[in-house]
């Protein structure tokens, strides 16, 4: 099923990285909540990001473990990469 960024509702900014940041969404039609980490394409083509992105989308899709997000979908917009992935409260492991 094709998802796009129409079918999320987007929060409050839970980090901010090198490449984009994270939101914390919800998706309209279940109500669930989701973290949202969008890639800045231009961003990710100026530092050679691109490979690292997919890279981290695939370790993502793979993973299923209680301590480690999964990614739930991917999709892109004009100007980002997003990974919708499982949210997780604690913060990052420095925290």
């Amino acid at each position: 099923q094709a998802v796009n960024a129409d079918a999320f509702v987007e929060f409050r900014v839970l980090g901010k990285g090198g490449f984009g940041e994270v939101c914390a969404c919800q998706r309209r039609a279940t109500g669930k909540m989701y973290a949202n980490k969008r890639l800045n394409k231009k961003r990710l083509k100026k530092r050679q990001g691109y490979e690292a992105a997919l890279v981290e989308k695939r370790i993502l899709a793979r993973v299923h473990s209680r301590f480690i997000v999964s990614l739930a979908c991917a999709f892109q917009t004009k100007t980002d990469l997003c990974l919708i992935m499982t949210i997780m409260n604690g913060g990052d492991l420095r925290y």
